[in-house]
């Protein structure tokens, strides 16, 4: 993938793609929900970065298991540190990308879907803050937070944190999953589905 706009300052066309989906409303178009979820390097969205991407589609009431993204982030300088809530970083494994072509693929991928995840303001903090060392600017698609949801249907506190483990099992979900980035998104879009029947959500 070429990127000279790092050099050149303009405009790159995948930014200008992803921005042209959000200008006309698509009456009557499915609504698609992506469920993200991803591996850092801490949990400092102003310094730390983002490892590994996991990202899966639904719509309705069922997850489309053809329409899913994995990358891996090339990140030399955390190559012997551990990953937040994960194990150590691999040093064998799939093909790494850098950083700006893992966000021209994950913005390809969710165009103007409703993202989810599980407490997702850190996430989408640490998106936003990958797109501002390319010089482009904040993502743009709604999103929404299972543990919001979860404090919705449990009629909790909004300061309420629950683990995504706990809400697992709260709802019954397995979670042989949870351990990749990958695995993780699949499971949020399993807790997704039941919060949203549960609570109506279209």
């Amino acid at each position: 993938m070429a990127l000279e706009w790092l050099k050149g300052g303009n405009t790159p066309q995948f930014w200008k793609n992803y921005l042209t989906v959000f200008e006309d409303e698509k009456e009557g178009a499915v609504k698609r929900y992506v469920v993200f979820d991803m591996e850092t390097s801490g949990l400092d969205f102003r310094v730390d970065v983002i490892i590994a991407l996991g990202a899966i589609g639904v719509v309705g009431p069922a997850i489309l298991a053809g329409d899913f993204l994995e990358v891996y982030i090339q990140q030399d300088q955390f190559a012997s540190h551990s990953i937040a809530g994960q194990s150590s970083a691999r040093t064998h494994g799939p093909e790494k990308v850098v950083e700006a072509e893992a966000m021209i693929q994950f913005l390809n991928f969710i165009k103007d879907a409703t993202l989810v995840g599980h407490n997702v303001n850190l996430d989408i903090e640490m998106i936003n803050q990958a797109l501002k060392r390319l010089d482009l600017g904040r993502i743009k698609n709604p999103y929404m937070d299972t543990n919001v949801l979860y404090q919705r249907w449990k009629d909790l506190s909004e300061d309420t944190k629950t683990s995504l483990d706990e809400v697992c099992d709260a709802l019954k979900i397995d979670k042989s999953e949870r351990n990749t980035a990958s695995g993780n998104a699949y499971t949020t879009a399993v807790v997704f589905l039941k919060l949203k029947k549960k609570l109506g959500i279209n």
